[in-house]
């Protein structure tokens, strides 16, 4: 019995060494510290900024009036009604439409052709309208598009119903063929329609794992270039096991805080949606840190200096947000790629973290994505213990055999 305490005392002293060992490595590299802690903290402060207005108003736009009629000038003035676009300008030609559009001095062109009323008029007629967006910002071309289809609906419904009072049907018969069901259309998730809210709780999700997959790669590119020693094997020093839980141990204690501050307080702080419950949140953060931790290390493995991570992190971060299926349809996603998202932590943590903060869910209910960060969690722990034991036996194969000393 002696014995066993004895021998787990000397794995938790071991444990504890290499736990204690990286730690001064991330404290002791710039570099590292500056992604680990500034550009951690920096980023959701950045990106908050950007979106800071989510709804933008007064968009300056052009209208190109080749109707000149009654029932062009009210579409028109509805439009303008509108507080997503201000009409700047009246143009009597697409080519001078298009020159402001060019010289970014508007940001959408709404064309009326010269047959609007007359198809209006027609009780069979279908009238026409062209809307150009800029496309070179989406906040631009989402507040042109939806409020000129806003108004749109509005007036059709008006025409319908005009229609229908003309075939001799009373206003309320008329109002229910177009409206067969009353509704109030209400956001649950996102009461502002915004951008910012719809998108940066999953920014905040990939800021922590870009950062960690970042760090964590820089940190063994560095090693790879001092030609420092990393995978031990037992019998040799460390075992393997305790060399992955150590390292490992000392990223889980920096970004659970960072974790904390970034899903907890932050969506508070910038008033983004956080219905959902904070323990919840902190038992959910546990198994996709350390799934995004096992990955990194097992990535790392492949690191060969300190500038790849870089370029790992600038290749991979977009195709991640895409992939999960947030900033674009999932639907929409081709089933390979979408099947192949699922060993990214990043996809259930981010799908699990808004469920989570912004509609309210719990952790029973998000517990198929909390399910899937722990089964990833022990599939990169073996791959990150499988991968340092056999590099690390491989560099021992690789050693000379030391010389034989001569006794004189």
């Amino acid at each position: 019995m002696k014995h066993i305490f004895r021998h787990l005392w000397l794995q938790t002293l071991d444990t504890w060494n290499v736990f204690t060992t990286e730690l001064k490595r991330i404290f002791r590299d710039p570099g590292v510290m500056v992604i680990f802690f500034l550009a951690t903290l920096a980023y959701p402060v950045i990106y908050k900024a950007i979106y800071w207005n989510e709804q933008i108003t007064d968009i300056p736009v052009a209208v190109v009036d080749m109707s000149h009629s009654q029932e062009s000038r009210a579409f028109i003035h509805k439009w303008n009604a509108a507080p997503e676009v201000k009409v700047a300008f009246s143009c009597t030609s697409m080519a001078e439409a298009e020159q402001l559009l060019r010289d970014q001095k508007i940001h959408g062109i709404l064309y009326v052709p010269h047959d609007f009323a007359a198809q209006l008029a027609d009780p069979f007629g279908q009238a026409h309208l062209s809307l150009y967006c800029d496309m070179s910002s989406f906040l631009y071309m989402k507040g042109v598009y939806l409020s000129c289809n806003m108004v749109m609906l509005e007036s059709m419904n008006s025409i319908e119903i005009d229609r229908y009072e003309q075939m001799g049907m009373g206003k309320e018969l008329a109002w229910s063929l177009v409206q067969d069901a009353p509704y109030t259309e209400t956001a649950l998730f996102t009461p502002t329609g915004g951008y910012g809210s719809f998108l940066i709780p999953a920014v905040l999700v990939m800021i922590l794992h870009q950062t960690l997959l970042f760090g964590i790669c820089m940190l063994g590119g560095t090693a790879r270039e001092e030609n420092k020693e990393l995978y031990r094997l037992p019998g040799r020093g460390y075992s393997v096991f305790r060399l992955v839980l150590g390292r490992s141990a000392a990223y889980f204690l920096i970004y659970y805080a960072l974790a904390a501050i970034l899903l907890i307080a932050m969506p508070r702080l910038f008033d983004l949606p956080h219905i959902g419950q904070a323990g919840d949140l902190l038992r959910f953060i546990v198994p996709f840190l350390l799934a995004t931790i096992f990955f990194a290390m097992s990535m790392s493995v492949f690191i060969r200096n300190r500038e790849t991570g870089i370029v790992l992190l600038i290749s991979t971060s977009l195709v991640f947000l895409f992939m999960a299926g947030i900033s674009w349809p999932k639907e929409l996603i081709p089933d390979a790629w979408r099947y192949l998202s699922y060993i990214i932590p990043y996809t259930a943590g981010a799908h699990g973290f808004i469920h989570i903060n912004s509609m309210g869910a719990t952790l029973w209910t998000t517990r198929a994505e909390y399910i899937t960060l722990w089964i990833l969690s022990g599939a990169y722990f073996l791959i990150t213990c499988l991968l340092f034991f056999f590099i690390g036996r491989y560099k021992e194969q690789k050693q000379p055999d030391p010389l034989p000393v001569l006794n004189h």
